[in-house]
């Protein structure tokens, strides 16, 4: 289980740019003891950006085979990351950063709770609270601080709020996530948002199916089951028909729609999920030129 590792600051814009930049000069970067000057953050942000590279998905942990020490080194998507769009640009960066961060219990429980179990899409603060406290005591023996939990709601919300919905000055850089506007609060009530596909990106889109790893899978599941579009970007149905209808009209995407006898099953041809996402990368940097 994951708690309070974010040190209650929301992922920035440009910070895993600045972390990859770091660690490329020297792999114990996070544990230099002048790593804050390094990077211009203070020492509490530090702690919040190591965490957040791993949990994103842009770095790795290893061991040092010199002498064993704790290292970080740029994962497989990282590398496309740094590649292709450090900057955060396109939405499916955006989209592929936090499905990341949502895809297992671990490094962030109340992120992958709130978007994989927790099915109300319309709560205030003091509910979703007591729903989250329900839901962990219920299912795990550890025991959890309140305030620790309230804190880590608190940083999730911000982190898909728009600059509007902020109030706070000193949080006036925003998240890469609330490109995708997947939460809003309104007079102190929150909303689950269901975005267009377009919002999220195709290429994302397909990514969570490939890393999903089943030969078919129907629209059901995909609207319903862990880890997919349904849950993890608060897709409608009718929403997601319409993204697997486009994906199956293009010949460089590795699906097919089934829709007879209305079973409306979606069968994908095995490819490894990052070379799919290193390929579509560098046909999107193509046609940007």
């Amino acid at each position: 289980m994951g708690f309070g590792q974010h040190q209650s600051f929301y992922l920035r814009i440009y910070w895993l740019r600045k972390a990859i930049q770091q660690i490329e000069i020297n792999n114990r970067f996070f544990y230099q003891k002048n790593a804050s000057e390094l990077i211009g953050l203070g020492t509490n942000m530090v702690n919040s950006l190591k965490h957040w590279i791993v949990a994103a998905d842009i770095c790795e942990v290893d061991k040092r085979g010199s002498d064993n020490k704790v290292i970080h080194r740029k994962s497989p998507f990282g590398e496309i990351f740094d590649s292709y769009d450090p900057y955060i640009e396109l939405n499916d960066t955006a989209s592929i950063i936090h499905y990341h961060l949502v895809d297992d219990i671990e490094p962030c429980t109340t992120w992958y709770w709130f978007f994989n179990e927790y099915d109300k899409t319309s709560f205030e603060k003091e509910e979703v609270l007591g729903d989250y406290l329900t839901w962990l005591n219920k299912n795990y023996e550890s025991k959890n601080s309140t305030n620790t939990l309230e804190r880590d709601l608190e940083c999730l919300f911000k982190q898909y709020y728009s600059k509007s919905t902020i109030t706070d000055p000193e949080e006036v850089i925003q998240s890469p996530l609330t490109s995708l506007k997947l939460i809003d609060e309104k007079e102190g009530r929150i909303y689950k948002k269901s975005p267009k596909y377009e919002e999220i990106g195709l290429s994302a889109l397909m990514y969570v199916l490939l890393k999903y790893n089943q030969y078919e899978i129907s629209i059901d599941e995909i609207e319903n089951a862990k880890n997919l579009w349904g849950k993890v970007f608060n897709m409608q149905r009718s929403e997601i028909v319409k993204a697997i209808e486009q994906l199956a009209s293009k010949s460089r995407y590795p699906l097919i729609f089934d829709r007879t006898n209305r079973l409306d099953l979606i069968r994908l041809e095995q490819e490894d999920p990052i070379e799919f996402l290193k390929e579509e990368y560098i046909r999107k940097e193509r046609a940007l030129k």
